[in-house]
């Protein structure tokens, strides 16, 4: 009898013990992938500007790990068709001092238009993939006009203002004549900035601007005419440019370790649960 329990010990024991012995597996294996890891710092780093642009924060700091000594250049991989004007700019700054303390090389993976673009300018140079779209560098402001739907509810908006234009682009009425020719005025600033800061980037002649610079995208076939990137191909040509830019023999690229990949998966799997958790709840209380 002694010499059974002692046979079945360990079974029994894993029953009565799962959570902690899952909990000892989960650590060995995570030990297991970190000891098995590259311990050789990154020398090249990859940027990915992907979707509308509606803020620059995660871009900068990805800039800023970027800054750091043991990166010999960056690879910018675009696809976006821009977004808001501030953090637009705000990318391209950033990438403009980045270029100036390493090499940067920007691809084009899709679409790189309007404010992608204008974050793209400095870099050292543009490759885009040949089924791609590039350009649209111009500056549009839109509304909408609710004044019938308005009307037909009767609604009627109460305004007390100080200052001509403080009421520019109101939605329940057309602009003014004055108030159109102020905002086109602040349009053609933007506008005119954009286009100095293109042409100063990529070394382009400002007043031949209507070539590259009228709104129009170009396919990167067309682009490549006008200057406004430097070759056609795919990412594998982008990183051998980056490469041979950044004095490179052996390149590290800062891609995700097992680990971070493993944790990643978890906490997605974790907020799937949540969320489902949470919407049983939700159908539970709304039930009658």
């Amino acid at each position: 009898m002694s010499f059974l329990k002692k046979l079945f010990y360990p079974i029994v024991f894993i029953q009565n013990n799962f959570k902690a012995v899952v909990l000892v597996l989960i650590l060995f294996f995570v030990f297991a992938v970190v000891s098995s890891q590259n311990v050789q710092p990154p020398n090249l780093y990859r940027i990915d500007l992907y979707g509308e642009i509606f803020s620059a924060d995660r871009f900068l700091e990805q800039v800023e790990a970027a800054k750091a000594d043991h990166i010999r250049g960056v690879l910018l991989v675009v696809d976006s068709p821009g977004g808001g004007v501030a953090p637009s700019v705000e990318m391209m700054m950033a990438i403009r001092d980045l270029s100036r303390k390493k090499p940067v090389i920007a691809y084009a993976s899709g679409v790189m238009a309007s404010g992608s673009y204008y974050a793209s300018a400095w870099a050292d140079e543009i490759v885009a993939n040949p089924g791609g779209l590039i350009g649209s560098i111009g500056v549009v402001m839109q509304g909408v006009n609710f004044e019938k739907l308005l009307d037909a509810l009767g609604v009627k908006i109460q305004v007390i203002k100080a200052g001509e234009y403080k009421e520019a682009g109101a939605f329940y009425r057309d602009p003014t004549p004055a108030e159109k020719a102020q905002l086109e005025s602040v349009i053609k600033d933007v506008y005119s900035t954009f286009v100095a800061d293109v042409a100063e980037a990529r070394g382009l002649d400002i007043e031949k601007a209507s070539a590259f610079a009228n709104g129009r995208i170009f396919t990167p076939k067309q682009a490549l005419a006008v200057g406004l990137i430097d070759h056609l191909g795919g990412v594998d040509l982008a990183k051998e440019r980056l490469i041979q830019k950044a004095q490179v023999e052996k390149p590290i690229w800062n891609e995700k370790t097992d680990i971070e990949k493993l944790i990643e998966a978890a906490l997605g799997e974790a907020k799937n649960a949540l969320s489902a958790l949470l919407t049983r709840e939700l159908k539970a209380k709304l039930e009658f």
